[in-house]
């Protein structure tokens, strides 16, 4: 979507204790509802949002399905009042309770369009249009803006640009706006301890680097997630595939196991979830050890998602690197990269993925690491729905790494 056009088509809501905005969609081809009620038929209403409603901002079940009726109607209005005011539309914002659209318009017989809509106007000096290209010149500066600077929009309820800036910082927040040739009358420096950074998802099957080399994740755990052994040793430092730095191994065992735990740091969130590689993700509930015969799958960042059987547990595997015990035998193929990738059944955790012969082309076997020995080895917690140098790979007699 054009940055530049989303505060020209967003209803907005005043948070209670926060001066941040949420945008809320656009529905075209609402009929008005009374200023003071909601739409008389509403659209159905999910039942997972109302819940959400409720726990985050302390609704009754009743007030959510009420606010969501009335935002939709709010949405409708404002998608007719941006077309019918032109440039002298000016924003529009919902009150802290939900129940009330005010309109900024540009101009005074706008604003009688504005209350025939149902909305309450307010004159402004300037059109939406004008703050967004002012704006946008701030954009333009943004690479030369100072750390002291986290960010700016536009607010519509106050018809200014705001520039955030760290507490007693303003000056540098000024200095910005200066260099930018913005006007100072159209922008508000506020100050903030707001320091945005990216946040990325730790889920088991995708790719992480270490060095040279790349494995997989296995499973999310409190603080990190846990793969291969021979993937890492104790220290060495992990990227993940977007090449942003996610975390340490902390600890390893390889030979005799192939485990490791990797601690991610905070731009990293461990998830719940497998990936399946086909456009969605598979929740992890547990840990229950299926039985010899039952079927299991695999997620890897090579070959993404393969299924097959158990055929074999407690089996013991000479790699050239090493003899590893207490392996898990299986039909399913895997290939280099796929090492430390998820093993599940059904919705339960199983294992990571080790090493094995043959490939996906013609197929072959694979063992994975039984990953309750990995949590117990180690006082690891699974992360679980509803809570929320690396070694060469040297192909052998018996199997190979997929790292």
């Amino acid at each position: 979507m054009d940055r530049r056009r989303m505060t020209a088509i967003g209803v907005v809501v005043a948070a209670v204790t926060a001066a941040t905005a949420i945008t809320l969609p656009s529905f075209a081809g609402d009929s008005p509802a009374p200023a003071d009620g909601p739409t008389a038929a509403a659209a159905p209403v999910t039942p997972e949002v109302v819940d959400a409603l409720r726990r985050d901002l302390g609704l009754t079940r009743e007030q959510a399905v009420r606010r969501l009726d009335r935002e939709r109607w709010a949405a409708g209005v404002v998608t007719r009042l941006r077309a019918d005011l032109g440039a002298a539309y000016g924003g529009s914002w919902l009150g802290a309770d939900g129940s009330t659209l005010n309109v900024a318009v540009a101009d005074r017989a706008g604003a009688e369009r504005v209350r025939a809509a149902g909305a309450v106007p307010t004159l402004v000096s300037r059109g939406v249009a004008q703050l967004d290209r002012l704006k946008s010149t701030l954009d333009r500066s943004g690479p030369a803006a100072p750390d002291a600077v986290s960010g700016w929009y536009v607010d519509v309820a106050t018809n200014s640009v705001v520039v955030l800036a760290q507490p007693g910082r303003e000056a540098a927040g000024w200095r910005f706006v200066d260099r930018s040739g913005v006007p100072r009358q159209a922008v508000r420096v506020d100050a903030g301890v707001e320091a945005p950074r990216l946040l990325f998802d730790v889920r088991g099957g995708d790719a992480y680097l270490n060095g040279t080399g790349r494995c997989s994740v296995g499973f999310s755990v409190v603080g990190g997630f846990v793969t291969a052994g021979h993937c890492g040793r104790p220290g060495d430092r992990t990227q993940g595939a977007n090449q942003v730095a996610q975390g340490v191994f902390r600890a390893s065992s390889f030979p005799g196991d192939d485990w490791a735990f990797v601690q991610v740091n905070s731009d990293w969130t461990p998830q719940p979830v497998v990936h399946d590689f086909n456009g969605g993700v598979v929740p992890v509930t547990g840990s229950r050890e299926a039985p010899v015969g039952a079927s299991i799958c695999r997620s890897g960042s090579t070959t993404g998602a393969r299924c097959g059987v158990i055929q074999a547990k407690n089996t013991t595997v000479n790699y050239p690197e090493g003899t590893v015990t207490g392996l898990t035998r299986t039909d399913v193929c895997a290939e280099p990269g796929d090492s430390g990738g998820s093993w599940i059944s059904g919705n339960q955790a199983q294992g990571v993925t080790s090493g094995g012969s043959g490939d996906c082309r013609t197929g072959g076997l694979t063992f994975f690491q039984p990953v309750n020995e990995i949590l117990a080895a180690n006082g690891l917690t699974l992360v679980t729905a509803g809570t929320v140098a690396q070694q060469p790979a040297r192909r052998g007699v018996l199997g190979r790494f997929f790292s």
